[in-house]
């Protein structure tokens, strides 16, 4: 893109038609790889929170019997097989399974392509935040990603399988349904630890100020409970466990959006 000169409305969407052709054989590239690691990804991994010995459910053991509830923690047995009830459904989900991971594993590359695309349009003084902008959106992401892969998940997971309305009945879950639930928490969880990033944004377009932010706090936690809420199984201390760090995030992001006001005011 071209920075010495004006740019036309067509020459815009050039660049934008170039940025998506980029971004998606980027993720077509991931998106093969994952396809052809397809043990990994399904045995390791999407498989991994329903098996009682995953890591998430030996944390919660040790810190039930640190804090001395004995074992009313401890995961022995998750009650719930998965099945394939359509013809084409098991290469359907290894398809779409391995499309999601190949987003995954592209974002950086997505946001440096979409970072190139809108950095002409800022000042000097802003391009040289491209890097930055780049590891910490990434990581934001990346961490988001993992907190609903260890955390919403498998408590979701343990919850929803060993929850039974009647002894008579047995959890049979759909393979479909199974990867929904994964595919759910993990990147509804990344984009909600992108809160910082979109805080910064907005602030800098004079949406919201760092006092309106602390006035509407309460409020938030109201917002973030519900979140938690539709997220995570309906119990208590899953609910918690999830809020608590999307109230940190918010607390960072309150810190950033005073900053880039700070920021603003010294430019004025």
């Amino acid at each position: 893109m071209s920075v010495g000169k004006e740019m036309s409305f067509l020459d815009h969407l050039e660049e934008l038609r170039w940025m998506l052709v980029k971004s998606t054989v980027a993720v077509l590239i991931a998106a093969t790889v994952a396809f052809l690691f397809k043990n990994i990804i399904f045995d390791v991994i999407l498989f991994g929170p329903k098996d009682p010995n995953f890591i998430t459910y030996q944390w919660l053991c040790e810190a039930s019997q640190n804090f001395g509830y004995s074992d009313e923690l401890c995961v022995k047995e998750i009650k719930m097989s998965i099945i394939n009830r359509e013809m084409g459904g098991q290469f359907s989900a290894h398809l779409w399974t391995s499309f999601t991971a190949g987003i995954i594993l592209a974002f950086p590359f997505i946001l440096w392509q979409f970072w190139l695309f809108v950095s002409p349009a800022l000042y000097k003084n802003e391009k040289k935040y491209a890097f930055g902008f780049l590891i910490s959106t990434s990581f934001l992401f990346i961490l988001g990603v993992l907190f609903g892969y260890y955390v919403v998940a498998p408590l979701s997971i343990n919850f929803l399988a060993n929850y039974y309305v009647s002894n008579t009945l047995d959890n049979m879950i759909d393979l479909t349904s199974y990867i929904s639930l994964m595919r759910s928490s993990t990147l509804a969880s990344g984009l909600l630890f992108e809160l910082p990033i979109i805080i910064f944004f907005l602030t800098k377009l004079g949406l919201v100020t760092p006092a309106f932010l602390r006035k509407y706090r309460k409020y938030t936690l109201i917002i973030v409970l519900i979140i938690a809420a539709i997220i995570t199984p309906p119990d208590v201390l899953s609910q918690i466990i999830v809020t608590i760090p999307i109230m940190i995030l918010y607390e960072i992001s309150i810190g950033i959006s005073a900053l880039v006001v700070k920021q603003q005011k010294k430019l004025a």
